[in-house]
């Protein structure tokens, strides 16, 4: 095998631990550097001042980057009571309530337990959001009003773990596109005494969690000496929170051409993963019911290429 047949051979996730002050971008483009590929992307923007897990898919497992993205996410988020910022954390302009801040723990969770469930959150103005083809961050900066839509998101789980005012850091599970700043802001405004976000840490993505996660500075190393391929989680665990179905030879020479899979048994699940018997992630595959009430595997993204 040439090194042209590696590379291509090459599919499967990094799972980082964003240092703070870097952009996702800056990680991604480090991925690519250390790997040599070029085929690289992230799964889930951080911003600059946040930590914690980054999942970078490279090589042909891109192609599973909108289904990785979709995944729920896991944050520690410090936030400081007593004051509203324009970006609704600690790099904005700070506006102090003139009010001195009496809010005691039981408030604070009475309030923090009304944004659990499917609610309307509004980006921060200083997001990446797109208004008419412009982000809504360049146009915050130059001044211009901007007007960003509510979109519905779920949070899962919020629970106080430090309660130590003005400051107080709570856990944040919560569905892929929250604006954890969003959250800390509303709750301020609940609350009446303003509030802002001053930390943050993604502490899961998807199935992927700080355990399963390696510092930058460590895998910078690891490709400096060529042996990062052992931190390299194969594109069929990538999306290990999907059943997997299992397929012969014969049905993965058939699935490579677009060929539907008999269903087997009585699975709960309408999307899975097909592997090969060698373990290697073939196709994403949906289930579809045709006429005769029998029930088949359709692919819907083929991965396998030897």
């Amino acid at each position: 095998m040439n090194s042209q047949d590696i590379k291509n051979a090459i599919s499967g996730a990094l799972v980082v631990d964003k240092p703070v002050g870097m952009t996702s971008h800056d990680v991604v483009q480090a991925i690519r550097n250390g790997t040599n590929l070029r085929r690289a992307g992230h799964t889930g923007t951080l911003d600059p001042r946040a930590s914690g897990v980054l999942v970078i898919l490279v090589g042909p497992a891109v192609r599973l980057s909108e289904y990785v993205s979709a995944s729920d996410k896991r944050y520690q988020a410090i936030i400081r009571l007593g004051g509203s910022t324009d970006t609704f954390d600690g790099e904005g302009m700070v506006t102090p309530t003139k009010d001195p801040v009496n809010v005691t723990e039981a408030q604070f969770e009475a309030a923090l337990q009304t944004f659990v469930g499917e609610i309307e959150q509004t980006p921060p103005p200083y997001s990446a959001v797109k208004v008419q083809g412009r982000k809504a961050y360049e146009m915050a900066r130059n001044g211009e009003e901007v007007d960003l839509a509510p979109r519905k998101i779920t949070v899962h789980h919020l629970e106080v773990l430090e309660w130590t005012p003005p400051e107080v850091v709570i856990d944040v599970h919560c569905s892929s596109g929250t604006y954890v700043r969003s959250l800390a802001n509303d709750l301020g405004v609940k609350l009446g005494c303003g509030a802002y976000l001053v930390g943050l840490r993604r502490t899961k993505s998807g199935r992927f969690s700080l355990r399963d996660s390696v510092p930058l500075r460590k895998l910078q190393e690891a490709f400096t000496a060529g042996n990062w391929y052992q931190y390299l989680i194969p594109a069929a665990e990538a999306l290990g929170d999907w059943p997997a179905v299992e397929l012969s030879p014969d049905e993965v020479e058939g699935v490579r051409h677009g060929h539907r899979v008999k269903v087997a048994g009585e699975p709960n699940e309408t999307k899975v993963r097909g592997v090969s018997t060698q373990g290697e992630l073939v196709a994403l595959m949906e289930m579809v019911i045709n006429e005769d009430g029998s029930r088949e595997w359709q692919p819907k993204k083929v991965f396998f290429t030897d």
